[in-house]
C-alpha cells in the first residue's frame, strides 16, 4: 500500500502500475458542454462520451483490467454448457469465499432480481444498513419494503467514525421482534454503502448482525460489490484486523453470511456478477430463475471472456496494492478539497469523492434537486461527469409526493487504475473554482419524469438562466481555458 511523502513535504499516493495502453480523450469547449447538457436534459447519464473529459459517473464496468486479465480472456472456453472457463471461476469463488455453490449472472442487479423474486413476499420487510437504488426497486416491485437502520453517524456528512456503514444492532433486533422473523425476507448488509459516500462497515459489526440473524433464524445477505474498498478499510482501520491478510479478512466476512452477491463490474474489474452460498437448499431455490432470466448455469448471461477476466480479477483483489489504489486516491482528493474548504463527505470512503450539495449550494433547495444541479454545473465548467446521489435518485411515493433523500451528494467515482494524478488535480481545480462561484448555481425542474429509476432516464431543465451566467463568469475568469 504505497503512500509516499515527497521531499517537498507533500504526501501523495503512488500508482502501483504502469500504463501500456491509452485511450484518447477529448475536452470540448464550454459552449459545447452547455449544448450537450441541454441535449441530455441535465441528466449526466444521458451525456455522450464524446462530450466528456473525465468520466467519473461510476466505477462500474470501467475499472482498468490488468495484463493478466487480458491474457486470460484469450484462453476462454466458449462451450454453452460445462465450460472449463466457468469451472475456473467456480473454483476461485470456492477458494476465496469458501462457498460450495455459485450462480453466475450478467451483473449485480440481475442478482438482486433473483434474490427478490425468490425470497421477498408481499408485506415483508428487508432491514439493511442502507439501500441502493436498484436493490430497493426490486424489493418493492415484489411487494416488499426496505427499512434502513444504519447507525446515526452514517448520515452525518462530517465525522471521524471509521465505519459509518455499520448497522444499528439494537434497531435490527427491535425490527425483527416487532415484525416477526417470518416477515423478514432477509437482512441485507451492503459493503461500502454506495449512497452515503462509500462508507464501510466493520468486521465486528457484521459479526454482530450475523449473531442476531442466527438467533432469530433470518437469512443474512451481503452485497459485496464494493468489497475491495471495504477490505482496505477493515485492514487499515479495524485494530483487530490489522495483522490479518486480505484473504483472511475476506473469508471471515464470508463465513458470517448465508448468501453473498456481487457485481463483478466493481469487484473483479470485469463485466458480470454472481451469487454465492454454502446452502444447497438456497442454491436450488435460485437456480431455475438464473436459467430463466440470465442464461445457462455455466455462463449466466456473461461472455466467457469476461468470466476468465473475473477469475483473475478476484484473485488480484486479494492483493494489498490492488485494494489500496481506489481508497488512497479518493482520500487524496477528499483531503485536498477539504483543505480548500469545499464541503465533502468525511472520512474519505470508497468508490469516489462525494461533494455535499446541501453545504456546497445551500441556496438551492431540495425541491430544485440541488445535487443534480451541482452535477450539471460541474460538468459545465470542467467536462467532468459525476453522478447525482440525492433526491433525483429517489422516486415519488404511491400518492405522487416527492421523497427527499437524506443526503444530496454529487458522487465523483474514481475507477481503479484509470486516471492520472494530473487529471485528479484538474478535477480538484475546477471544483474549487466552482465552489468560489457557487452563488451563480441555480436549481433544476423535471420536464420528463419516469415513474421508476428516474435518475437513469429523466430530463430536467434549469429554473432560470443560471447556466449562461456561469458560462459568462467562467470565460471572464479563465478565458479560452476550455
Amino acid at each position: 500500500m504505497a503512500h509516499i511523502k515527497f521531499y517537498s513535504g507533500e504526501e501523495v499516493p503512488l500508482e502501483m502500475h504502469k500504463v501500456r495502453i491509452v485511450q484518447k480523450l477529448s475536452l470540448p469547449h464550454i459552449e459545447r458542454r452547455l449544448e450537450a447538457l441541454n441535449e441530455a436534459g441535465n441528466n449526466t447519464f444521458l451525456l455522450k462520451n464524446t462530450d466528456i473529459y473525465l468520466d467519473m459517473l461510476t466505477d462500474s464496468g470501467v475499472n482498468a483490467m490488468s495484463d493478466k486479465q487480458l491474457a486470460a480472456m484469450m484462453e476462454s472456453d466458449d462451450s454453452y454448457a460445462g465450460s472449463s472457463t466457468f469451472t475456473k471461476l467456480e473454483n476461485k469463488i470456492r477458494d476465496i469465499f469458501g462457498t460450495d455453490y455459485f450462480l453466475p449472472v450478467h451483473q449485480g442487479r440481475a442478482a438482486e432480481n433473483v434474490l427478490a423474486k425468490v425470497f421477498v413476499r408481499p408485506g415483508q420487510v428487508v432491514p439493511m444498513n442502507y439501500h441502493f437504488t436498484t436493490t430497493k426497486a426490486h424489493i418493492c416491485v415484489n411487494g416488499g419494503s426496505v427499512d434502513e437502520i444504519i447507525i446515526d453517524e452514517g448520515l452525518e456528512v462530517t465525522s471521524s467514525n471509521p465505519f459509518k456503514g455499520n448497522m444499528d444492532i439494537a434497531k435490527l433486533e427491535a425490527i425483527i421482534q416487532k415484525r416477526g422473523a417470518e416477515n423478514i425476507a432477509f437482512v441485507r448488509v451492503e459493503t461500502g454503502t454506495n449512497l452515503i459516500g462509500g462508507q464501510p462497515h466493520s468486521l465486528e459489526n457484521l459479526r454482530q448482525v450475523s449473531n442476531v440473524c442466527n438467533k432469530y433464524g433470518v437469512l443474512l445477505v451481503l452485497d459485496a460489490s464494493l468489497l475491495a474498498d471495504n477490505l482496505y478499510f477493515i485492514k487499515t482501520r479495524e485494530d483487530a484486523c490489522k495483522q490479518m491478510s486480505v484473504r483472511e479478512i475476506t473469508r471471515a466476512i464470508a463465513d458470517l453470511c448465508d448468501i453473498i452477491y456481487f457485481s463483478a463490474r466493481k469487484l473483479g474489474c470485469a463485466r458480470g456478477g454472481g451469487i454465492c452460498t454454502r446452502s444447497r437448499d438456497l442454491f436450488m431455490k435460485m437456480r431455475e430463475l438464473v436459467t430463466l432470466y440470465e442464461g445457462f448455469l455455466t455462463y449466466g448471461g456473461m461472455s466467457v471472456r469476461e468470466i476468465e477476466a473475473i477469475t483473475v480479477g478476484l484473485e488480484e483483489t486479494m492483493d494489498d496494492d490492488m485494494i489500496s489504489q481506489g481508497p488512497q486516491f479518493i482520500a487524496y482528493m477528499v483531503n485536498e478539497l477539504d483543505r480548500k474548504g469545499v464541503p465533502v463527505i468525511t472520512p474519505p470512503g470508497g468508490l469516489g469523492v462525494h461533494l455535499d450539495a446541501k453545504r456546497f449550494i445551500p441556496h438551492v433547495p431540495q425541491t430544485e434537486y440541488s445535487a443534480g444541479a451541482l452535477a450539471s454545473a460541474l460538468f459545465l465548467v470542467s467536462g467532468v461527469r459525476g453522478m447525482e446521489r440525492g433526491s433525483v435518485s429517489e422516486q415519488r411515493d404511491d400518492d405522487g409526493n416527492e421523497v427527499y433523500s437524506n443526503m444530496e451528494l454529487l458522487r465523483l467515482a474514481v475507477p481503479r487504475r484509470v486516471f492520472t494524478m494530473s487529471q485528479l488535480k484538474y478535477a480538484i481545480d475546477r471544483i474549487v473554482w466552482l465552489y468560489e462561484n457557487r452563488a451563480l448555481i441555480g436549481g433544476l425542474k423535471f420536464v420528463e419524469e419516469p415513474k421508476m429509476l428516474r435518475f437513469f432516464f429523466g430530463k430536467l431543465a434549469p429554473t432560470s438562466d443560471w447556466q449562461h451566467k456561469l458560462v459568462a463568469k467562467f470565460r471572464s475568469d479563465l478565458g479560452d481555458s476550455l
